[in-house]
């Protein structure tokens, strides 16, 4: 794919994917003696001509951020920053010194680019192309990263933490009025939820271990599962996967229309099992790891209680099923690095906070407020689990189930509600909380 810009005054998109893309990303920026530019995404190939003769620069300032300097080019606007995805994170244009101009490239903890790789070259005095080499995974070899914990060495878990790492105080109990008092006025509906503030160890638990159909939150601890073996060099990012007749199922996704034989890479795959809900994607996925029982021995590792795997997606009966204490679990451990590398940890946090439904948890969050989640809905089953980071700088973890009529639209409305109550309830500058821990959570 080739794009081209031609201006006296350009008004350029300045354009990087990573080699595992498949489609270009880009952000229009000017620049102000950039005349002509393109890249090639197949290629990683970036070719630009400027008004006056520039001798550009290329350096790896950090592991994960390249600049390309271009001495003598101003530019008359504010430095521009432009999202990207998930391994090229970000790009940023801005004005480097008096009479400098630099285009950084940002990727994801983890990733690199070997600098001595980039090759620039000189086709004119003002024509300049910039072959950018392939972005590779970072071996984990640092003894700052804290250890990472495989399937086969179990979590001990403390009776005074939850999931073995988050130190608990006391419950919400001032909260619990309010959400009990919502329950009531939904009281057709059957619900367990578990919330938790990361920074103060206090607590919603309401029928928390109760156990419910999993839906598509089943995919959460999938997805930390993938990253687990992509640490262990298991699996990787760029491999290809193909969609096997066996493995494509209806629901959720739009793989399913696709032809039976067609291969996508591990990182497109996991991709849309978490932000489309893929069924299909998942069902790849499940296969690739090695099968549900081996990732049931995972999620028994990690202490998951109820979290069970016992029926391929899309699994519209719900004989898959887990638990809000569960789901809450399994992001504590994510979070604080116990499942995945830290880079893994947040690449994997990237991906949940680009799921495309926002009618349940992250429906009752005020302004500002960043979620990392994961959905489900069967039909007559709701639910939804996340990492919420507030604009204060508070985090917390959701999880909540809700059994309801089929489709009936007041199932979401009460998540929507209890969410917006625990969000305004953290938000305060105290928020009490008082009483002793119940007895029925499952540190």
């Amino acid at each position: 794919m080739r794009l081209t810009h031609k201006h006296n005054i350009v008004k350029a998109s300045w354009v990087l994917a990573s080699f595992l893309s498949t489609c270009l990303l880009g952000a229009t920026v000017k620049a102000a003696t950039v005349a002509n530019w393109h890249f090639d995404s197949n290629r990683n190939h970036l070719d630009f001509t400027t008004d006056e003769t520039v001798q550009p620069r290329v350096q790896l300032l950090t592991s994960t951020s390249l600049a390309i300097d271009l001495p003598g080019v101003t530019l008359n606007y504010p430095q521009v920053t432009q999202k990207i995805g998930l391994v090229t994170q970000q790009i940023q244009i801005g004005q480097f010194g008096a009479d400098s101009t630099r285009i950084l490239i940002t990727l994801a903890p983890g990733y690199t680019i070997d600098p001595s790789q980039v090759q620039l070259q000189e086709k004119s005095p003002n024509h300049w192309s910039v072959q950018l080499p392939q972005i590779t995974r970072v071996a984990i070899t640092q003894p700052s990263i804290p250890p990472v914990i495989t399937p086969e060495q179990p979590i001990v878990t403390n009776r005074n933490l939850f999931a073995g790492v988050v130190p608990l105080n006391s419950s919400m109990k001032a909260l619990e009025p309010q959400i009990k008092a919502l329950m009531s006025r939904y009281s057709f509906l059957t619900t367990g939820m578990f919330f938790l503030d990361l920074d103060t160890g206090n607590y919603l638990d309401i029928k928390g271990d109760r156990v419910f159909p999993a839906a598509s939150t089943i995919k959460l601890p999938i997805l930390i599962a993938f990253f687990q073996d992509l640490d262990a060099g298991k699996v990787r990012l760029d491999e290809k996967l193909t969609m096997r007749g066996d493995l494509v199922t209806n629901g959720s996704g739009d793989m399913q229309y696709e032809r039976v034989g067609k291969k996508y890479t591990a990182l497109e795959t996991i991709t849309k099992m978490v932000t489309i809900s893929d069924n299909t994607a998942t069902n790849m996925i499940i296969d690739r790891l090695g099968g549900a029982a081996k990732l049931n021995q995972r999620f028994r590792s990690w202490g998951l209680k109820d979290t069970v795997i016992r029926h391929l997606l899309a699994d519209l009966r719900g004989t898959n099923t887990t638990s809000s204490q569960d789901m809450a679990r399994v992001l504590a451990l994510l979070v604080n690095n116990k499942l995945v590398s830290p880079s893994s940890k947040e690449q994997a946090l990237d991906i949940l906070r680009h799921t495309t439904v926002h009618t349940l948890l992250p429906a009752g969050l005020g302004k500002g407020a960043v979620i990392a989640n994961k959905t489900g809905d069967i039909g007559f089953l709701i639910g939804d689990a996340g990492f919420i980071t507030m604009p204060n700088g508070k985090h917390y973890l959701a999880a909540i189930f809700v059994k309801r009529p089929y489709k009936d639209s007041r199932g979401r409305d009460f998540i929507r509600q209890v969410s917006q109550l625990v969000y305004n309830y953290l938000n305060q500058p105290n928020p009490v909380a008082t009483g002793n821990s119940p007895t029925n959570v499952n540190f």
